[in-house]
């Protein structure tokens, strides 16, 4: 897929991976709409997207919120038209289920799962007019590899993650692609409040590596984009074979990994 003039809009796009992606789009020729909840990052990231030459602008919009992605759309409408759509926006909170509240776990669930899927539907007509649209959902490595202290996480990630697989073969030669990525431990303000090093599984890479992934997965039209590598594809086929090794891995891991992501939120 060629970049040039397509027409992108990015949710969670002031910080983080969906910055990163906004620069390296921008790089290829990309005219880009980005979307935050907050004012001052989104004005900071536009303007630093402005200065290397991006034809750029910002929305400010809660995704999570019917009245967001309207607002979030009418934004992106206004180059004439939605080329590309990366659900990136996305939130977390770590610690044993029983300690997380009815809050932290909706919240969780609206922003991770249901306003991609509700942001993807409004679009659809923008996506098919293109007649080469693509959908890029931003899942987790965590969608693979469910680990303790994450549980409503990864069953967000993990919903999306086969939502876009199911989506994909619903619109397979109608014009449309989708692509689901599955970054690592990346460092993010998301992860900000993590502790978590290498030691318990949390190897962590910068927002540009994942960024750059996705784009080379947009331009060769990719079905996935797994970040980890050979490591990490190693531990998804453990966990299909014989998943109880990873349980006592886990196991093993529990008490000092409870302690590393106690006050891991990011909502």
């Amino acid at each position: 897929m060629h970049l040039q003039d397509k027409r992108v809009l990015i949710t969670g796009g002031s910080s983080g991976i969906g910055l990163a992606t906004a620069h390296q789009l921008v790089a290829k020729g990309a005219r880009v709409c980005i979307t935050g909840r907050r004012q001052e990052p989104l004005d900071r990231a536009v303007e630093a997207l402005r200065a290397i030459g991006g034809d750029v602008f910002g929305v400010v919009a809660d995704v999570g919120t019917h009245e967001g992605r309207g607002t979030t759309l009418v934004g992106a409408a206004a180059f004439g038209g939605l080329d590309i759509l990366v659900n990136n926006a996305g939130g977390v909170r770590a610690g044993r289920l029983e300690d997380t509240t009815e809050a932290e776990i909706r919240a969780m669930v609206e922003v991770d799962l249901l306003a991609p899927i509700l942001l993807t539907r409004m679009a659809m007509p923008l996506l098919r007019a293109s007649g080469d649209g693509v959908i890029v959902n931003v899942a987790s490595g965590i969608a693979l590899i469910g680990m303790p202290f994450y549980a409503t996480y990864a069953a967000a990630k993990a919903g999306l993650a086969r939502f876009g697989e199911s989506l994909r073969r619903e619109f397979s030669g109608e014009g449309v692609h989708v692509m689901t990525v599955y970054p690592g431990a990346t460092e993010t303000p998301m992860m900000s409040t993590n502790r978590a090093g290498p030691e318990l599984g949390f190897v962590r890479e910068s927002a540009d590596d994942v960024a750059i992934s996705l784009v080379q997965g947009l331009e060769s039209r990719a079905l996935e984009v797994v970040r980890g590598g050979d490591a990490r594809m190693a531990m998804v086929r453990i966990n299909q074979e014989t998943p109880a090794v990873l349980d006592e891995r886990f196991q093993a891991l529990k008490p000092a990994l409870a302690e590393a992501v106690r006050d891991h939120s990011a909502l």
